[in-house]
């Protein structure tokens, strides 16, 4: 049996046994549900703003005096009422819809297809300024110009082929001229995925030659760097996803390869669309916290475009008239914790055929609503010069399944979120926070959305650092999915390693050195058997001893 490299997990943290009740956890509104079918009760929420880009795009249910601009939302995408008179082009967002399948039995409108070559451009472009004319046509101060205003602009697009065993089914296609057919897979690949940069590139800057405002944000919904699904986050490490090419797109690269090119510089804003696939029930949907902040860390480290992703309060489907809406509590979560991870805005999208077709409770809207509140009365914190605290990143948590926390720096205090996605409804969850010198213990009842703001002068730490909790993960361990870390506190100290097996006799001794932060050091094994085994860990005053099982 080949030697084993596993991943060790070591947290060395202060206990502090000060509890969630500061001055600034409590909410000042106290929300109480809707009970009435098919209605969002607006008005029983104060007024607030927040400072982002917070897109409307929900079942308005007859609002016609833009409420949602009065309680947490910065812009209108569905608008009802008067609004084509009076919404300001700065509260507007639009989407341009069916991109390239606005063109009838164009091969790169087909679904089947999704080829870039064989188009008519000139019937395209017609098409294209039939739809921009309509945009502009909503709202008065644009009527008649072919000129839409408005402060953010979407492209759906949604019409290429990403998987190169899927470009090269198009070589046995007979619609693909033959002079690409007749190429090398290699020079089809490149060829496919130049030209469909084209077409993308092409609707973007013929947008913008109507004489579109410069200051508009310009994206394509889900054409971002990363466009990782739910399933495959964990096969590769964090700084895999961060700094390996081949994780990135080709609509991002340019024609050589490298990351940018003309439609990733066309855009000046990023919409990634991390949808919950998975209802709470299934075990992977209880990695839905995890999955939403992965897509924006990942692609804020590739990009210092804004992210303004798109979330959806149902599981998705968008052609199933049954899909339910998510669960209160994900809904708040959803809320609060992009901005956390540095999300720019959110885009807050319904598929309009809900509003008329169904009868249900409306509840989880108004739970993000409630999110969105209760940020507002800390919405300094994201004004200015802020720092960004993420002490794991989502992908790492996704793996470990641990509670996610995130805080915001500014002017000496520390604003805190922090859920336990996984946790039963009446369990309680401890969370040892920490910022340089800071340290602070909460404790979380159940699933709730943790939302506080301390102060960093009350240093709740000793000056001498010891371990908390340590770990070996994922348990069961397997060759290909290990690692070592080690989160440390107040300097630099040692914690001693040791791997037995179940009868007690010491297979590996080795000896750590933990930094402040996070350290990741490989750790390889001899050959062993499956089986149970156990790790120690063991600091100056403290041993942990955990069951580990080794599986082939």
């Amino acid at each position: 049996m080949s030697s084993k490299t596993l991943h060790i997990k070591i947290i060395l943290l202060i206990i502090s046994s000060v509890h969630c009740f500061a001055q600034d956890c409590q909410p000042s509104y106290t929300y109480t549900p809707v009970t009435t079918n098919n209605k969002i009760e607006w008005g029983k929420f104060p007024e607030f703003t927040l400072p982002f880009k917070i897109i409307y795009n929900g079942p308005r249910f007859g609002d016609t005096e833009s409420a949602p601009l009065k309680h947490g939302f910065s812009h209108l995408a569905l608008f009802s009422g008067n609004e084509g008179n009076t919404l300001p082009a700065k509260n507007r967002a639009m989407l341009w819809n069916s991109v390239a399948t606005i063109a009838e039995n164009q091969p790169w409108g087909m679904d089947a297809i999704r080829s870039p070559w064989g188009n008519d451009t000139v019937t395209y472009k017609r098409l294209w300024d039939q739809y921009i004319t309509n945009m502009a046509n909503t709202f008065n101060d644009s009527y008649g110009t072919g000129v839409p205003k408005a402060d953010v602009i979407c492209l759906d697009v949604e019409r290429m082929l990403t998987e190169d065993r899927d470009i090269l089914r198009l070589k046995a296609n007979p619609v693909i001229p033959a002079t690409y057919r007749n190429l090398s897979d290699a020079d089809f690949l490149t060829t496919y995925k130049r030209d469909i940069r084209w077409w993308y590139t092409e609707a973007i800057n013929h947008l913008k030659s109507k004489g579109l405002d410069p200051s508009t944000t310009v994206t394509s919904y889900s054409d971002v760097p990363v466009r990782a699904t739910w399933l495959n986050i964990e096969s590769n490490s964090w700084q895999d996803w961060t700094t390996n090419l081949a994780r990135t797109h080709y609509l991002t690269q340019d024609n050589s390869g490298k990351f940018g090119g003309t439609f990733y510089n066309a855009m000046n804003g990023l919409t990634p669309s991390p949808y919950y696939y998975y209802g709470y029930e299934s075990p992977i949907g209880k990695d839905y916290l995890t999955y939403l902040l992965f897509q924006i860390e990942v692609n804020k480290a590739w990009s210092d475009k804004p992210i303004i992703p798109f979330v959806w309060m149902r599981i998705h489907d968008s052609f199933d008239p049954t899909v339910p809406l998510i669960q209160p509590f994900q809904a708040q979560a959803t809320a609060i914790f992009p901005f956390f991870s540095g999300a720019k805005g959110l885009w807050l999208w319904e598929n309009s055929f809900y509003e008329t077709s169904r009868n249900e409770n409306y509840t989880t809207y108004e739970h993000f609503i409630y999110g969105l509140y209760r940020l507002s009365e800390f919405k300094d914190m994201f004004e200015g010069n802020y720092e960004l605290v993420i002490p794991t990143s989502a992908r790492d948590l996704m793996t470990s399944k641990r509670p996610v926390w995130r805080g915001v720096v500014k002017d000496g205090h520390i604003l805190v979120a922090a859920q336990n996605p996984y946790a039963a409804d009446n369990a309680e969850t401890s969370i040892t926070l920490s910022h340089q010198k800071w340290v602070k213990t909460i404790k979380l009842k159940g699933k709730e959305v943790f939302l506080c703001k301390f102060d960093l002068s009350q240093d709740n730490s000793s000056t001498e650092p010891t371990i908390t909790e340590a770990f070996l993960y994922p348990n069961p361990a397997a060759t290909s999915s290990s690692k070592v870390r080690m989160i440390g506190i107040n300097g630099n100290t040692e914690v001693e390693f040791a791997l037995l097996d179940k009868n007690g006799t010491v297979i590996l001794e080795q000896t750590f050195q933990s930094l402040v932060g996070e350290t990741d050091l490989p750790i390889v094994l001899p050959s062993l058997s499956t089986g149970l085994y156990f790790a120690r860990f063991k600091s100056r005053n403290k041993t942990i001893t955990q069951k580990i099982i080794i599986t082939k």
